[in-house]
């Protein structure tokens, strides 16, 4: 009787150290995912601060061709901005900014606040930033304006590209 129980106790901490080895093994897997994650949002920050700073920079050359190599050309993609409501495609996109803003202003800078937000799910993220624009129009008149701006991003290959952003500004007054 003595050894079924000594045999039985043997395997009874067998079992329990099994499950000590396979519990340990998921808490270091869990760890690591952890891990791996906080990584990837510092890494998913880093990258896009400098997309957005360098959208910024390409907004800032006056022209609708430098910010080009930032967005999806799909046809069927929509780009809110402050006016008018709504662009559908790059190409209206672009000739809308150009004609609307970018030809009557000598000089142009818009600069991205630092409280950038992203968030990222696989092959798409959205950025929200605030943003501020300085705009000298050919007349001479500056205007200075705070705005909104959420990006949303396509992995396409190596890169990321905007498959639709929103530009917003508050209305006067708040």
């Amino acid at each position: 009787m003595t050894a079924s129980v000594d045999s039985a106790s043997r395997k009874n901490a067998e079992r329990w150290r099994w499950l000590l080895y396979v519990g340990l093994a998921i808490v270091g897997a869990l760890l690591t995912l952890v891990g791996a994650r906080a990584h990837q949002k510092a890494t998913d920050e880093a990258n896009f601060r400098k997309l957005i700073d360098s959208f910024c920079a390409a907004w800032s050359t006056g022209t609708a061709e430098a910010p080009a190599k930032f967005h999806a050309k799909d046809n069927d993609l929509i780009f809110y901005d402050a006016a008018p409501f709504a662009y559908h495609g790059w190409k209206e996109f672009h000739d809308g900014v150009q004609k609307e803003f970018l030809e009557n202003a000598s000089e142009i800078k818009l600069t991205a606040g630092k409280d950038l937000k992203v968030n990222r799910c696989g092959m798409i993220a959205w950025t929200i930033v605030p943003m501020h624009l300085t705009e000298k129009s050919k007349n001479g008149k500056t205007t200075e304006m705070d705005l909104r701006y959420i990006g949303f991003w396509e992995k396409r290959g190596a890169g990321w590209v905007l498959v639709h952003d929103h530009l917003s500004a508050p209305a006067s007054g708040s």
